[in-house]
């Protein structure tokens, strides 16, 4: 009902909108417009990028001081591009400690925790992993329930940059519509060419569009209107929508911030020395500064050409060739390096795998100690992730009801099995010297070879009862033999 009544809302705004008299489709198309190249979805583009390996370091110029005192490019220098992703090694830190192992459903109704589990089985931790992704790139990523046409819940991912939600609330928590713009490549006549196409999600259905650069114009070829699923009962099928949107945002923050805001200086601070070091190092007696004495022509360009042809030029008796160097010192850049790439961790709040606290022998409170600000973050991430579980949870709930799995009201946890470092021995003495303090299963739960603790006491209870038996049967052959002794002494 709220979100009914939210939308009829906006829609009074847009069609009734006094001065501006702007249609629904108007109001959309304007906010199009405005949000394509706005600063927020910018930084949502850039985070993709950088994680792809397209940094601005690729665009980089050599330039000179001209004649009049402005810089201009130049072609004839060492202009090496060179890109050390430490953002990517960021965003995938970060996602496998999150999510990169698959996550536990805890629930006491075993029907229903089986029926989520074929739900969220391997395939979807792996969507949950671009999901994600997509959220540390462009502050959120999407989730997207629907029905494949065999009629089974499927999920899609939608990156940040592609998706436009209009917000019933000042939190970004309800959903009053969104915009999914995205290109598509098609052939008109024998030539190809790039469209944008528009899905506009309502609540009472999903709209398609083609967006012009300044219109919204129905999709025909896809049609412009559909309905979010079909319930097919004998021959007669009814063609239904969600209450709600089926849009799910998984934030990365509150304030829907993209990783690459935090760290894109550095990480452009880190291409621009290693690519520097590389131009000093190549800048040779071929093509550096070179200070001519009594040189035997006047052609520059031909003087240039000589050197790097043949490695030789000639000069007068009394000529002399000479450099102006600049001496590289490649600690310079090596301390300066450092100090980025510390940086840039920081900022990002994730560890250094090579932190000198893991030399040698490392405790646990030294290793706890390099995880604290990747565990800080992904607590806050984990918020919100768990946030959009219960969303999703709706979705899920609503689908095994629709489809007579069961109505399931019982509560569930998500558990988020974080994968951290460990001291094993350290791990494996400290359940040792919990034996009799605390039960038996949760000593194996803290054991850090066991993956499923049910499996494994299972496999502890069949060894305890075989046990028991070899035990019986040693007992009763003993206690025969005992018998056969005796009665051989009482013979003689």
């Amino acid at each position: 009902m709220f979100l009914n009544n939210a939308m009829d809302r906006i829609n009074r705004l847009i069609i009734q909108g006094g001065r501006t008299g702007m249609t629904e489709l108007q109001f959309y198309a304007a906010e199009i417009r405005e949000w394509k190249n706005s600063p927020k979805r910018m930084d949502q583009i850039k985070g993709a990028d950088y994680y792809e390996g397209r940094h601005d370091i690729l665009n980089r110029k050599r330039t000179i001081i001209g004649a009049d005192g402005k810089l201009q490019e130049v072609d004839n220098l060492p202009n090496n591009r060179l890109i050390d992703n430490q953002y990517a090694l960021m965003v995938d830190q970060k996602t496998n400690y999150l999510v990169g192992k698959p996550f536990t459903v805890n629930c006491q109704n075993k029907a229903y925790a089986d029926a989520l589990n074929d739900v969220f089985n391997k395939r979807f931790h792996r969507l949950l992993k671009y999901v994600c992704e997509d959220a540390l790139n462009g502050g959120l990523g999407w989730l997207f329930p629907f029905y494949d046409k065999k009629g089974n819940l499927a999920f899609k991912h939608f990156p940040a940059y592609e998706v436009l939600p209009f917000w019933a609330d000042d939190d970004h928590t309800v959903l009053d519509s969104a915009i999914r713009l995205y290109p598509q490549e098609v052939w008109d006549g024998y030539t190809k060419r790039i469209i944008e196409r528009v899905e506009l999600f309502k609540v009472d259905g999903l709209y398609r569009y083609v967006y012009d650069g300044s219109e919204l114009k129905p999709d025909t070829e896809n049609g412009e209107h559909e309905n979010y699923f079909t319930i097919e009962e004998g021959s007669e099928s009814t063609e239904l929508n969600w209450e709600r949107i089926p849009l799910i945002p998984f934030k990365y923050n509150k304030q829907e911030i993209p990783l690459i805001r935090r760290v894109k200086t550095l990480q452009d601070g880190i291409n621009t020395m290693i690519s520097d070091f590389e131009n000093n190092m190549q800048e040779d007696a071929r093509n550096t500064i070179l200070i001519l004495k009594n040189y035997d022509g006047e052609n520059l360009g031909e003087f240039r050409r000589n050197l790097a042809t043949f490695g030789a030029v000639k000069v007068r008796d009394d000529g002399d060739v000479t450099t102006l160097t600049v001496t590289v010192n490649s600690e310079n850049y090596k301390a300066i390096l450092d100090v980025f790439k510390k940086s840039l961790i920081e900022n990002a709040r994730g560890y250094d795998a090579k932190d000198d606290r893991l030399s040698g022998n490392p405790n646990q409170m030294n290793i706890q100690s390099m995880y604290s600000d990747i565990d800080l973050d992904a607590n806050g991430m984990e918020t919100e992730f768990q946030a959009a579980f219960e969303e999703l949870l709706w979705f899920v709930n609503s689908h095994f009801s629709n489809t007579g799995i069961g109505d399931f009201s019982d509560d569930v946890a998500i558990v988020f099995n974080r994968d951290i470092l460990i001291n094993e021995s350290e791990s494996i003495d400290n359940c040792s010297k919990s034996v009799g303090i605390l039960s038996n299963e949760t000593i194996v739960e803290q054991h850090p070879w066991v993956t499923d603790v049910e499996a494994e006491m299972a496999r502890l209870q069949k060894e305890k009862e075989e046990a028991m038996e070899q035990a019986q049967e040693y007992a009763g052959a003993f206690q025969t033999g005992n018998q056969n002794s005796g009665d051989d002494g009482g013979g003689e």
